[in-house]
């Protein structure tokens, strides 16, 4: 079966090379695959979804797969780069702090697919196809339940309109969830205060515990973590406290049920799903920058398994929030870098 599978993908190939289509996979073989990132597997997160994602495309196409981990270290890079392509002619990255390295990479192996995940990376042979996540779309949704919890009588809420949210770090990424957080809070009531802390770690989860307490201190009902495996200690933090707080590119709601109401998920895994079947296909196109929104399906809010603590008219208003932002009729403003 996965014999046929790489005959139609060549096949598709030559087809679109004699049509003048821009189809770009040739003959390489899509049996095995490396899923390389910056941090390490156990986030119960954005890494661990990219994981299961691997785990489909070996079920279901056979692939032979190889993780490489370079839990934020730099030097990793590198050596973790050189390994990948010895191994394996498709290749998903994660490359956040590194991507001179992937653009050098991808130029000097110009026959291989490097799929970047999470940020937008070009090189100059343009090979390089980017899933890049809209991430303010989903993230504007978050803040939109958060505003409803803390302007409502759900049990231990405090009259004050302060929601807070904990981040790994000061990157781009994190700072696009914020600003869409605020942004989706204040359009449900321009008087929410949104309060932040940022950890500089993203594998510690006492920090990120601390930091929670800290915010619930200051007056907030209800906390965003985006801080991978650091935000576990967020959540654990609501469940202590017995407030709340909101989960981040997976569904967490289980893990504290009844105090994470939300999950703001990223489906990394879903996403290298379905450009490993444009491979398979013969549809991949190599060079596009694919900006991955809710009509996706990679990225929303997600209420189920929340202990059902939520009332039923902050999920409906998601809901209607939801379909205006698909149907343009509202429009989410993007994160830009000043």
């Amino acid at each position: 079966m996965r014999t046929n599978k790489i005959h139609l993908v060549l096949i598709l190939a030559v087809l679109a090379a004699v049509f003048g289509l821009t189809a770009t996979v040739s003959a390489i073989d899509i049996t095995k695959a490396i899923y390389l990132i910056n941090g390490s597997l156990g986030d119960n997160s954005f890494f661990d979804s990219g994981e299961a994602g691997m785990k489909a495309i070996a079920e279901e196409f056979g692939v032979d797969y190889r993780t490489i981990e370079c839990g934020y270290d730099t030097g990793q890079y590198e050596p973790a780069l050189n390994a990948a392509v010895q191994f394996a002619d498709v290749i998903f990255v994660i490359s956040y702090g590194f991507d001179d390295i992937l653009a050098q990479y991808a130029d000097e192996y110009p026959d291989k697919i490097f799929v970047n995940l999470d940020t937008a990376v070009s090189n100059d042979g343009a090979t390089i196809t980017s899933v890049d996540y809209v991430e303010e779309e989903s993230a504007f949704l978050a803040g939109a339940v958060a505003a409803m919890v803390t302007t409502s009588d759900m049990p231990n809420v405090n009259p004050e309109k302060i929601i807070g949210v904990v981040g790994g770090d000061t990157d781009p990424t994190v700072q696009s969830f914020i600003f869409a957080y605020e942004n989706g809070a204040k359009y449900i009531d321009p008087e929410i205060k949104t309060e932040v802390k940022f950890l500089g770690d993203w594998e510690n989860s006492s920090k990120g515990k601390q930091a929670a307490l800290q915010l619930y201190d200051q007056g907030a009902d209800i906390v965003f973590q985006v801080a991978a495996a650091s935000g576990m200690g967020v959540l654990q933090a609501s469940g202590e406290r017995e407030l709340y707080s909101i989960g981040v590119d997976i569904n967490q709601n289980s893990i504290v049920p009844g105090h994470v109401v939300a999950s703001d998920i990223k489906d990394v895994g879903l996403s290298i799903q379905n450009v490993y079947r444009t491979i398979v296909d013969g549809t991949y196109k190599s060079g596009e920058v694919l900006d991955y929104g809710l009509a996706s399906g990679t990225v929303d809010v997600v209420f189920e398994d929340n202990g059902d603590i939520l009332p039923q008219e902050v999920i409906d208003k998601v809901a209607e929030i939801r379909e205006m932002i698909l149907s343009g009729e509202l429009v989410v403003e993007r994160y830009t870098i000043e």
